[in-house]
């Protein structure tokens, strides 16, 4: 006699449903010890909210002419997050984001506010979700299990693509070190900086500056781009490394 779902929160109060024959006029429905709410029944079929429980237990149901053959019930303790990374995406969506925990095996669904994704479950504490499209702003991020659910501690915001309107000074060495002063827009959700295809060593200064260090290159001009969790952008103009 199939039970489906034949796993559930520990906290109880879920749909469930036992199919078999011979279940007309069920009066008991137990999950271990505990007895269920029973909300519809049929030849074929009883439909219960289940009661609070841990670990595996035998379901079984009870009619005029006997009680059932148990089938095994999997209580699964609820979702817990510890953190998620990174804590903002592009308004466009498609940004990847990690969610780590405990008791994730069973997660089906993140909510990024009303939105809801199918995530791909990496471990019982780790998985990840593709990031949907979504007006600029915060939003609760949400993991709905087997368990249960659970909200992760602050927001997730959906950011605009940066924009990057200047940089000084203009020149540098060709050994690096020198300390370049970038302005622009939607800067604080910060990457990754590129002086031509050469990562640098940067600082989030605010929504508006981030300070990079720009690293060794051979004389010429190079372009400096920004990425942050919105996209990228790239500076007018040219950094010249001198002669």
């Amino acid at each position: 006699m199939p039970i489906s779902p034949n796993q559930g929160s520990t906290g109880g109060g879920f749909a469930a449903t036992l199919t078999g024959t011979g279940l007309t006029g069920a009066t008991t429905v137990r999950f271990g010890s505990k007895a269920a709410t029973i909300t519809a029944t049929s030849p074929t079929s009883v439909s219960v909210i289940a009661p609070s429980g841990a670990g595996v237990v035998d379901a079984t149901v009870t009619t005029p002419a006997g009680t059932s053959t148990p089938v095994p019930f999997y209580y699964v303790l609820p979702p817990v997050i510890l953190d998620v990374s990174p804590s903002s995406g592009p308004l466009a969506g498609g940004g990847t984001v990690t969610v780590t925990g405990r008791n994730l095996t069973t997660a089906t669904s993140v909510l990024f506010g009303d939105t809801a994704v199918v995530p791909t479950v990496l471990s019982d504490s780790a998985l990840t979700a593709v990031g949907p499209a979504h007006a600029e702003g915060a939003v609760s991020l949400v993991v709905v299990a087997q368990g249960g659910t659970d909200t992760a501690s602050g927001t997730f915001a959906f950011v605009d693509t940066p924009t990057v309107t200047g940089f000084s000074p203009l020149t540098g060495l060709p050994a690096g070190g020198t300390l370049v002063d970038l302005t622009g827009t939607g800067l604080a959700t910060t990457t990754g900086v590129t002086f031509g295809a050469v990562p640098a060593a940067f600082a989030v200064l605010s929504d508006n500056r981030v300070a990079a260090v720009a690293p060794s290159q051979s004389p010429g001009a190079v372009s400096i781009s920004l990425t942050t969790t919105g996209g990228s952008a790239t500076a007018p103009g040219t950094f010249l490394y001198l002669l």
